[in-house]
């Protein structure tokens, strides 16, 4: 028997099964793309976050190819929801995160989505002029959250201390109930929920404001790092979206469907919604590239979160200080163009 012609076919007759195997492995990657898992990313009501609902309806995932399941929430039940690796993000303040983080539900910050600028309040009832009026008084809101924070800031300011009030933990979303019952005499809330609380209580009014300290609180969209490694592709097309969004609600010619898209999913009439955009200040890709780069002042991310930290530690929130190098991951917004 010629040894050469045995060679020959037993390369035949293991050729075609190559050529399966290779077949079966390009149809498994394809399908492995085709049916990833989507990106699952917490949502809530504030309106930087609510933004990316207009991408949604517009179909521009799909038109950016990847897949994207956004999952609505209370705002507290969306970072706990992150922190129990129910979703692989979370839109959130990232004071807020530097709290998640110490707890163990580390993230990084990917982008930089706004800052607050007048939506957030301290409320005072009828009779509370200003934050003055309020030592001695209690307060409602989420203890060791944003507002918590927002009002120790404005009290500072005012040459008060924590200790000069009596702090009640609310829950965000039930603040209006709380001013109105007259239990308290100031509430902290954000946007939809400090319209609400105006409304509730004729006379009541914002006694200080984010507005009152631009960059204080800055929001992110954080990401777990494991998703982060993993899925980094479909993640800068994610936060370029995000973009498109910011530049579709500051474009005269397409604010009004932005918003319409907005109040929709919160449930407020689009007018009302409208006249309450200005407190947020969505960031450009141009100005958040700026934020992004280190400082010790409020115009910077590390400055404000370098404030935050601080914060937390002297009440006692987190045991160990939480380094803002650890969390913020501007490469993939810095090397946008």
């Amino acid at each position: 028997m010629d040894p050469h012609h045995d060679r020959f076919r037993l390369i035949q007759n293991h050729t075609p099964n190559m050529k399966l195997k290779t077949l079966i492995l390009a149809f498994a990657a394809l399908a492995t793309t085709l049916h990833a898992e989507p990106l699952k990313v917490a949502y809530s009501d504030w309106p930087g976050f609510t933004l990316i609902e207009v991408a949604k309806q517009k179909g521009w995932f799909k038109e950016a190819g990847i897949e994207v399941e956004l999952l609505w929430f209370d705002y507290l039940p969306s970072m706990d929801a992150f922190a129990a690796g129910k979703v692989d993000a979370v839109t959130a303040v990232a004071a807020d995160m530097l709290v998640t983080g110490a707890n163990g539900g580390k993230s990084k910050f990917i982008a930089l989505l706004d800052y607050s600028d007048g939506n957030d309040m301290i409320i005072g009832k009828p009779g509370v002029a200003s934050l003055k009026d309020l030592k001695g008084q209690k307060v409602g809101l989420e203890v060791t959250l944003v507002e918590h924070l927002l009002l120790l800031h404005g009290l500072k300011s005012v040459g008060l201390k924590q200790s000069d009030v009596e702090l009640v933990n609310t829950p965000t979303n039930d603040t209006p109930q709380v001013l109105a019952s007259g239990k308290v005499s100031a509430v902290g809330a954000w946007y939809p929920v400090s319209g609400q609380a105006l409304k509730a209580v004729p006379g009541s009014k914002p006694i200080y404001t984010s507005a009152d300290a631009k960059g204080l609180i800055y929001d992110v969209l954080a990401v777990s790092p494991a998703s982060l490694a993993k899925r980094k592709g479909d993640w800068e097309k994610y936060v370029a979206i995000y973009y498109k969004c910011v530049d579709y609600i500051l474009d005269p010619k397409t604010q009004d469907d932005a918003v319409a898209i907005l109040a929709a999913k919160v449930g407020a009439p689009a007018d009302e919604y409208k006249k309450n955009i200005p407190g947020t200040h969505f960031l450009t890709l141009k100005e958040a590239k700026a934020a992004l780069k280190k400082g010790d002042g409020l115009d910077s991310l590390y400055g404000s979160l370098a404030i935050s930290d601080k914060f937390a530690m002297d009440n006692k929130v987190y045991k160990t200080a939480q380094k803002a190098t650890s969390y913020v991951a501007p490469s993939i917004v810095l090397e946008m163009k």
